[in-house]
């Protein structure tokens, strides 16, 4: 199953005007897909969500629940988020009624608050979601200190080492250089292998880097670009791990599922990645498979655990939909507790309501459940903001190659560059 952070790739901002004029030019032919039932039978509620194996048995699921009161219909989304996310923006630009749930990628929701594209959780809706969710995804579904969304699965990176060649998982950055180094000099396998490429995958290590120093990136209203000190120290962290001799030669344009492969070859002895690439190693190679432990991604203080960048989808309802009651309740019926258990289990998503950890089934499929857990309950965001498109943008741009890294003329770049991206108040298509 490819995993939902795979693939963002950088694009140009555009104005808010070419966005709804591209959206006109392809109304007619998507709302087509998308349409509604509007014959006074039972509603339709058009599902716009990424591809997901298993869905389609919630979504059935739901309509044997509602009982004639609403029917979901699953439109799977491209696979690539920057895809996922065009068609979204054009329609809704357009102010497409044929849209109702929207599955957003977490670093959405504020870009489509501000937009009013979306309608917010209120009173009992909001309350349900409210319910036992887990803080750091519920952070991701607010804006303006209002809900927006509703968190349905979440996701977070974990540390994978060879327990063979190492017999306990490093804590720090630093720790983890060095056990490379002196594997390097012992000529067994050694590098330290993760996403260092110029897309989202970059941010989101810069991001866990920077959280994990103390470090702010955006004031706490999202509205002013800080770099602070911790910052700085994150980017000379980055800096000295890209010039260490341990990553591997591709590391400058590694993304999530090259990683996964090289590691799965056995060239490394450390991986920085999302949980999708255990199930992955235990299928193509079962007996590196036994040798792979986990743990909480590390540290830059040996004495302060890291903050590890969240991802996932958050369900929100469209501001066009012809069918927002039960559209807000179709939204609570996929991302219910059951359903939540029954779509990590299958596929591999981890739920954002911690009582489903405890749940008995899912010690079997998720055994790093635990870790993951640790990871989510005190965990790092991406900026908070309607301009993460921009933001994203122009931090992947100046943060590649990493090698490249001057730690203090760095930030002041970003810092700049930031801040007007703050202006663009998001990238449209």
């Amino acid at each position: 199953m490819t995993d939902p952070e795979t693939a963002r790739h950088r694009r140009r901002p555009a104005a808010r005007l070419g966005a709804a004029a591209a959206a006109l030019a392809l109304v007619a032919p998507l709302a087509a897909c998308g349409a509604d039932d509007g014959g006074g039978g039972t509603p339709t509620i058009n599902l716009y969500y990424p591809p997901e194996q298993n869905l389609q048995k919630v979504v059935d699921d739901c309509n044997a629940q509602a009982q004639g009161r609403y029917k979901i219909v699953y439109r799977v989304l491209p696979r690539q988020a920057d895809d996922q996310r065009v068609q979204m923006v054009r329609r809704l630009a357009a102010e497409d009624s044929g849209m109702d749930v929207l599955g957003l990628d977490v670093t959405w929701t504020q870009e489509f608050a501000s937009a009013d594209w979306i309608r917010e959780w209120t009173g009992q809706d909001r309350s349900d979601v409210e319910q036992g969710t887990l803080a750091g995804p519920l952070d991701t579904a607010r804006y303006e200190d209002k809900l927006y969304a509703a968190p349905k699965n979440t996701n977070v990176q974990l540390l994978w080492y060879r327990k063979d060649l190492v017999p306990q998982p490093p804590t720090t950055w630093d720790q983890m250089i060095t056990a490379a180094q002196q594997l390097k000099d012992q000529g067994k396998p050694y590098q330290v292998l993760t996403m260092g490429a110029q897309y989202e995958g970059l941010v989101v290590l810069y991001n866990t880097l920077a959280e994990s120093a103390g470090g702010k990136v955006l004031s706490d209203d999202g509205k002013k670009a800080v770099m602070d000190d911790g910052t700085v120290r994150a980017l000379e962290q980055l800096k000295t791990f890209a010039t260490s001799g341990v990553t591997s030669p591709s590391f400058s344009n590694a993304t999530e599922d090259p990683v996964r492969l090289e590691f799965q070859s056995g060239s490394g002895a450390f991986q920085v990645n999302w949980p999708f690439v255990y199930p992955a190693l235990q299928e193509a190679n079962p007996e590196l498979a036994k040798q792979v432990g986990w743990a909480r991604v590390p540290g830059i203080d040996e004495n302060t655990p890291s903050k590890v960048t969240i991802g996932g989808v958050n369900l929100a309802v469209s501001a066009y939909s012809r069918h927002p009651e039960q559209s807000f309740e179709a939204a609570r019926c996929l991302r219910s507790p059951e359903h939540q258990k029954f779509s990590a289990i299958n596929d591999g998503v981890p739920p954002t309501i911690e009582a489903v950890f405890d749940e008995p089934e899912m010690t079997e499929a998720y055994p790093m459940k635990d870790t993951i857990l640790e990871e989510l309950k005190d965990p790092a965001t991406r900026p908070l903001t309607p301009a993460y498109q921009s933001i994203s943008t122009v931090m992947s741009a100046i943060l590649s190659p990493p090698s490249a890294i001057r730690p203090q003329q760095t930030a002041d770049e970003l810092r700049g560059a930031i801040a007007d991206a703050l202006q663009s108040k998001g990238v449209l298509p």
